[in-house]
């Protein structure tokens, strides 16, 4: 059945399309769709090191190197967001996608497969270009809501990318997992483009001014770099457990297989439930108060992994607790800072998630020689460490940055 895209926004009083929930759907999936690219590696790490001969450090690099790629593209990449049309950029991205995963697919050794994860990293932006189109697509009284559920699309992308890739590995080997991968995004291209919009932003500059505003706008907006210190420590706690965790499931204690160790990714399913909810309490005023709930979140999560070595249920339960507490941070670190400036978006998109991803690409690399040095107490030590910053932050902000605003 064809589908007309009259049927997938309609315009606004003020001019401007608005979403309507089918438009927001395909958002979602797009979103979640493109990030999973970051994440099928996760599961594998250990089966990877075998095919390559490679320890855990090395294994754990395929990740720290994926997500320095990813901080590249947020800085050189998304800004594009504001300067260039964004149907047809967000379509030659995913294209460049397929490519690279092409390439991880048929790699015969560990250095051309970690060039291959750069460039995957750096082209999966596309799902930090496909947000802030959906939040300027969207009403202001809706943007939390609607940045929430694309949002929530993308964070089931990373669930099921674990999930699905563990299980592909299990019966096809874990080099048909990228190359199906880079099938959806041939596939995800073709979509795109018979259902999204034109939009060209009207900024008349340089890209090199372009990329000078981003660093501006850090200076100018005090939200900005507060909610990116809040999102560089809660994605380097999301690293420091995925990944480790694939080193002490597949290890001597639990022995677990591909197929199984992927499944783990759905326990974070609560993060998708979360997405939604703090998206909603953002809209609502609430985001100091759900902060710092989600911050003690994060450290009672690591609390209870601590006791993983000896027991799942406690595991269990952590994994659960951290991605609702990371998730939650960040759909409300997304909902305040899109406030800022609508003509802006990408470009503080890209200031907030190069910070976001630095924490990340620190938690991986660490958490690997942490893991490798001292086992999984001391990851769950290092998780702890992270979460508590978060707090004594959340602290500092209340008593000095506040006051300084007033």
């Amino acid at each position: 059945m064809k589908t007309s895209k009259k049927n997938l926004y309609v315009s606004g009083r003020t001019g401007k399309e608005e979403l309507n929930p089918r438009l927001v759907f395909i958002l979602a999936v797009a979103t979640g769709l493109s990030v999973a690219n970051l994440y099928w590696a996760q599961p594998l790490l250990d089966t990877i090191a075998g095919a390559f001969g490679s320890n855990t450090t090395a294994a754990g690099m395929i990740i720290t190197v994926t997500q320095i790629g990813y901080a590249a593209g947020l800085v050189f990449l998304v800004p594009l967001g504001d300067f260039f049309e964004r149907k047809r950029l967000i379509i030659s991205i995913l294209l460049l996608t397929a490519v690279s995963l092409i390439i991880a697919s048929f790699s015969p050794t560990l250095h051309l497969f970690m060039v291959a994860s750069l460039i995957i990293g750096i082209t999966s932006v596309v799902a930090q270009i496909l947000v802030p189109f959906a939040a300027t697509l969207a009403k202001e009284h809706q943007r939390g809501k609607v940045v929430g559920q694309v949002m929530s699309g993308l964070l089931i992308g990373i669930l099921l990318a674990r999930t699905v890739a563990g299980l592909i590995s299990e019966y096809a080997g874990w080099r048909a997992v990228f190359g199906i991968a880079a099938f959806l995004m041939v596939v995800l291209s073709v979509v795109l483009a018979k259902s999204l919009p034109v939009h060209k932003p009207d900024l008349k500059i340089t890209y090199g001014g372009l990329l000078l505003s981003v660093w501006h706008l850090v200076k100018s907006e005090t939200t900005l770099r507060v909610r990116s210190v809040y999102g560089a420590l809660v994605f380097a706690n999301f690293s420091v457990l995925w990944t480790s965790l694939t080193f002490l499931l597949a290890g001597s204690q639990y022995h677990f297989s591909d197929a199984v160790i992927g499944l783990f990714g759905l326990i974070g399913a609560a993060g998708a439930f979360i997405a939604n909810l703090a998206g909603r309490w953002a809209d609502k005023g609430w985001s100091n108060k759900t902060t710092i709930i989600f911050q003690i979140t994060n450290l009672l999560a690591f609390g209870l992994m601590w006791f993983g070595t000896e027991n799942i249920i406690p595991l269990i339960v952590g994994i659960v607790l951290l991605d609702a507490g990371v998730q939650g941070t960040h759909i409300t670190n997304q909902s305040e800072i899109y406030k800022l400036r609508p003509d802006a978006r990408s470009r503080i998109t890209t200031a907030y998630m190069a910070t976001y991803f630095f924490g990340g690409a620190l938690g991986s690399a660490v958490s690997a020689a942490v893991y490798q040095a001292h086992g999984w107490n001391g990851v769950s030590y290092l998780g702890m460490g992270f979460a508590l910053l978060a707090v004594l932050f959340w602290i500092f902000e209340q008593v000095f940055i506040r006051r300084n605003r007033q």
